[in-house]
């Protein structure tokens, strides 16, 4: 690991200090390392990895895109920001959140669209095994935000897209 993704690591690492995962109970910071690992198997730069250890920061801490941007530079906080979601709950219900989300991803780089299959691939396997009720919707909204994500890179959209064509055929067979 470089030097620059070392760095995104600590700084994670502090960001989501306290935080677990809604399932599983297990440290927060697992997510965006399983990201970065993804990310990692088809782009080897610091850049990228450093984005996809960062990509719930500003979401889900106090820390924001100028956090980002004072610590890693404009390369990483751009891609921080064209990972991370613009609605707001005052912009209505959930359906009307994602399509703003949804929007905003469509307008991110190729390579931030890549960082996003990559954190959909980890969220969309461990939502689907606990907690089948929300995976519902939560599958659908990944079906139509995959629609956007076509400038990602092919093997992990193929493997996101595998999973929710496998989901479907699960849920069909029950």
């Amino acid at each position: 690991m470089n030097i620059i993704a070392c760095k995104a690591v600590a700084f994670a690492e502090k960001a989501h200090r306290g935080q677990v995962r809604k399932y599983t109970s297990e440290p927060y910071i697992n997510h965006p390392i399983s990201v970065a690992r993804l990310v990692k198997t088809v782009f080897n730069d610091g850049d990228s990895i450093a984005a996809a250890l960062l990509h719930d920061v500003v979401e889900d801490t106090h820390f924001t895109i100028e956090d980002i941007y004072n610590g890693f530079g404009s390369i990483i906080a751009c891609l921080v920001k064209d990972l991370t979601d613009t609605s707001k709950p005052s912009d209505g219900n959930r359906e009307a959140r994602k399509k703003i989300d949804r929007q905003h991803t469509s307008e991110a780089s190729p390579r931030a669209k890549t960082i996003k299959l990559a954190d959909i691939i980890d969220n969309m396997q461990s939502i689907a095994k606990h907690d089948p009720d929300f995976a519902k919707v939560y599958m659908a909204e990944k079906k139509a935000l995959l629609k956007v994500l076509t400038e990602g890179n092919p093997i992990l959209y193929k493997k996101a897209f595998d999973i929710i064509t496998e989901y479907y055929d699960e849920v069909k067979h029950v």
